[in-house]
């Protein structure tokens, strides 16, 4: 593969280092061949402290330690760049910064959550379309080595996947509830596993835990347990018809990003999405039915 020129729109989060130091330093043990990040725009949200606060230091360290060009504005990037990671942490963001970049019409990644409404995630996959622009979004997790191994392990004798449990800390962020902070992790996991389709979700949350419980339209059912308190390790039990196998997801080596980027760097240089946006919609869909759901005790339907 040739190498591509890639462009980082908001750096506000700790995967703008971890995504520079796996595609940028071809020494790095789990090095992602195929890209090199040239440019990148700070952006950041001045209501949300995990962005503002963060803003300033992943600039410097992009320019000083990677040698990243930090420019004025999303179109800059746009211009300098074949392949853009739109990466701002706050989901509330992602549509605005899409709708500046869409008409240049370069394969665009957004980091989790691709949006925190449906509403917000419709209109970008309309964009995307009116500008035929490739587009993938997803969490780190959905591709994590520890999960692919285990739904790859099975055996014909093994039978189906008749239900999934998946597990991971979910700490809460105030202007994005919910799932879709960091929960959105466990719920990429269960969408790797059990596809698209899921029909109805009941959840029960209180300030140490949640629990998702969907009820896809064939009548299997998946969870998504998360943690506040105790370990905060991903994992997942996955449930075939002849056979339970489990994936310990925290204890693998590869890192997460590691798998994420390979996936990343096909889509950029084929301009095919690995992922149906059609599933990163209803994935969305779920996270804001489950939300709904936590606050009125009533199960939603998608």
């Amino acid at each position: 593969m040739s190498e591509i020129k890639l462009g980082m729109i908001s750096l506000d989060t700790s995967h703008v280092i971890v995504f520079s130091e796996l595609l940028n330093h071809k020494d790095h043990p789990w090095h992602v061949p195929g890209g090199k990040v040239i440019a990148g725009y700070p952006g950041g949200s001045a209501d949300m402290h995990s962005s503002f606060s963060r803003v300033d230091g992943y600039t410097n360290q992009l320019r000083d330690q990677f040698g990243v060009a930090i420019v004025d504005s999303p179109e800059a990037v746009a211009e300098r760049s074949d392949g853009i990671l739109l990466e701002s942490v706050d989901g509330r963001a992602h549509l605005e910064l899409f709708r500046r970049i869409a008409p240049y019409g370069k394969p665009v990644f957004v980091d989790k959550p691709f949006a925190t409404t449906v509403a917000d995630a419709i209109e970008i996959v309309r964009l995307a379309r009116q500008h035929n622009v490739p587009l993938m979004s997803c969490s780190s997790l959905r591709y994590a080595a520890g999960l692919t191994e285990a739904l790859e392990a099975a055996k014909e004798a093994d039978g189906p996947i008749i239900g999934v449990d998946c597990f991971g800390p979910t700490p809460l962020e105030e202007v994005m509830p919910g799932l879709f902070t960091y929960g959105i992790h466990s719920v990429e996991m269960l969408y790797a596993a059990m596809g698209p389709g899921c029909v109805e979700v009941n959840t029960r949350s209180n300030a140490d835990y949640d629990l998702a419980v969907g009820i896809w339209q064939d009548g299997r059912i998946g969870t998504v347990r998360g943690n506040r308190k105790g370990n905060y390790r991903f994992g997942a039990t996955i449930h075939r018809e002849n056979c339970i196998h489990y994936a310990d997801v925290s204890a693998h080596p590869k890192p997460y990003y590691a798998s994420l980027l390979e996936r990343v760097m096909e889509m950029f240089q084929t301009g095919v999405a690995p992922i149906p946006i059609e599933e990163s919609l209803e994935l969305i869909r779920f996270i804001e039915a489950s939300n709904e759901s936590a606050e009125t005790g009533r199960p939603v339907k998608l």
